[in-house]
C-alpha cells in the first residue's frame, strides 16, 4: 500500500539453468532474460525456462523490431478494411479498418506477428496514430465520392488510451481529415478500460461529447460487467470471434453470444458479430436479432482500391438467407 492506493505486483520470470544453458555468467543471464520474454507473451505473471529454440525467436524478434522503426518513414504500412453487414438486409453499415505490414516483396505481415512487439517498445503509439489519421482521411475521401457516409472502425490499444494527449490527437485528426465524429468508430477492449475506470470513463465522455461512437471490442473475453457498461458512454458490442466460431459445436459459446445479444438489445446498444464464415452462424445470429455482422462470409478484408469497388457496386453485400 502506498498512501491510499493498493498496488496488485506480478512478476514475469524467465530461468536459464547451468550448465546446459550456459556456463559464465554473462550467457546466463541473457538467457534468462530471453525466457523472460517469453513470460510476458505467455499473458506475464508466470515464469519460463529457456530453450534453444527461444534464441531463434529472439533472433526474429530483434529483427521485427529494428525494421519496424523505419516501417513508418518507408510507408510500408497499410490499411485494409473489412465490411461490417446490416444482417438483415446484407447492406454494408460501415467498416474496420486492419493493420498491414508490406515488408520487402513478401505477402503483407499480418499484426499477430509484429503488433506486440511494437507494443513492447512503444512503437504502438506512432503507428497507432498513423492509422487513425489514415483510416479517417480514407473515410473522409469515401464520403465526399457521393458514397453513402458510412463508420470507419479503429482499434486503440492499450499505450494509445493512456497517453495524456490521446483525446487531443483524435479531435485534430477529425479537424485535419474533416471526418465527422459521427462517422469514427473507436474500438476498445474491456481490459484497457478497466485499468483505470475513472480516468476512462472521462475521456469516453469527451469523446462521446464529441460525437465519436464508441465500442467495446472482443466483449465476452474480459470483464463482461454491468457495472462498467453504465459507467461507460459505449455504443456498439462487438462479440469475440472465439464465441462465434463456437455457436453450435458448445451449448455455452451459444448461450453466451444469446446472452450478449439481448442484453446489448436491452441496453438500447448496436451488436456486431465477429468473425462469421458461414450460414449456419448468420442464420443463428439473425434469429436472435443481432443487428450487425463481420467475417469471412462477407468478405475478407480487403485494400481501399478494392474496398470502393465494392461500394460503387451498390454499398451491398449479399447476405444469404
Amino acid at each position: 500500500q502506498i498512501d491510499s492506493r493498493v498496488l496488485i505486483v506480478t512478476t514475469s520470470i524467465g530461468i536459464s539453468v547451468y550448465p546446459d544453458d550456459g556456463v559464465t555468467a554473462e550467457v546466463l543471464i541473457k538467457n534468462a532474460d530471453t525466457a523472460m520474454y517469453f513470460a510476458k507473451e505467455k499473458g506475464r505473471n508466470n515464469y519460463q525456462f529457456f530453450n534453444s529454440s527461444m534464441n531463434a525467436r529472439a533472433v526474429e524478434r530483434q529483427q521485427i523490431e529494428a525494421n519496424i522503426r523505419g516501417a513508418l518513414d518507408r510507408n510500408e504500412f497499410v490499411l485494409y478494411y473489412q465490411p461490417k453487414i446490416n444482417l438483415d438486409t446484407g447492406g454494408i453499415t460501415g467498416a474496420e479498418a486492419l493493420l498491414r505490414w508490406r515488408y520487402g516483396n513478401d505477402e503483407p505481415v499480418l499484426p499477430a506477428r509484429f503488433i506486440s512487439i511494437a507494443e513492447d517498445c512503444g512503437l504502438i503509439v506512432p503507428i497507432g496514430h498513423w492509422v487513425l489519421r489514415e483510416a479517417c482521411s480514407q473515410a473522409q475521401k469515401w464520403n465526399t465520392s457521393s458514397l453513402t457516409p458510412m463508420t470507419i472502425a479503429v482499434n486503440i490499444s492499450a499505450l494509445e488510451f493512456a497517453q495524456a494527449n490521446f483525446f487531443e490527437n483524435v479531435r485534430a485528426i477529425l479537424e485535419e481529415t474533416g471526418l465527422a465524429p459521427q462517422l469514427l468508430e473507436l474500438e476498445i477492449t474491456e481490459g484497457v478500460l478497466m485499468r483505470d475506470v475513472i480516468s476512462s470513463a472521462e475521456i469516453l465522455q469527451k469523446l462521446k461529447a464529441m460525437g465519436v461512437q464508441l465500442a467495446i471490442d472482443d466483449f465476452g473475453t474480459g470483464y463482461s460487467s454491468l457495472s462498467y457498461l453504465k459507467q461507460f458512454p459505449i455504443d456498439v458490442l462487438k462479440i469475440d470471434q472465439s464465441f462465434v466460431s463456437d455457436i453450435l459445436s458448445c451449448d455455452d459459446e451459444g448461450v453466451i453470444v444469446s446472452a450478449v445479444i439481448g442484453m446489448g438489445n436491452s441496453l438500447k446498444m448496436r451488436v456486431v458479430a465477429e468473425g462469421v464464415e458461414n450460414q449456419t452462424q448468420l442464420a443463428f445470429l439473425k434469429a436472435r436479432n443481432c443487428e450487425e455482422g463481420q467475417g469471412y462470409l462477407f468478405s475478407h478484408p480487403i485494400d481501399a482500391e478494392y474496398y470502393t469497388k465494392l461500394l460503387k457496386q451498390g454499398s451491398e453485400v449479399v447476405c444469404p438467407a
